[in-house]
């Protein structure tokens, strides 16, 4: 089974780049931790952002859906104007 993680935040005024540039360090530096929750990572990564330093992440594992997966963590306080949203999806199909 394919399950899609989804991470989106938006950053403090004039810091998207700044918050993209963490996020990306984020996910870099989980590798080291996957051997202990007992997977070899993510399928794919993908990056992406949108007006109003929004940044969203996501991620393709082969698990099932309750899989204790690792996710990126909330971001320090003052880097975002929101706590960060976090979504579980299923792949129903690729066309």
């Amino acid at each position: 089974m394919t399950i899609a993680l989804m991470w989106e935040a938006r950053a403090a005024d004039g810091r998207g780049a700044e918050l993209l540039a963490w996020v990306r360090q984020q996910a870099e530096a989980e590798a080291p931790r996957l051997g202990l929750a007992g997977t070899t990572g993510p399928l794919r990564r993908e990056f992406l952002r949108a007006p109003e330093d929004r940044v969203l992440v996501l991620t393709w594992w082969d698990a099932p859906y309750d899989a204790d997966l690792p996710e990126l963590p909330e971001p320090d306080a003052g880097l975002t104007t929101r706590a960060v949203h976090r979504w579980r999806f299923e792949s129903v199909g690729v066309e």
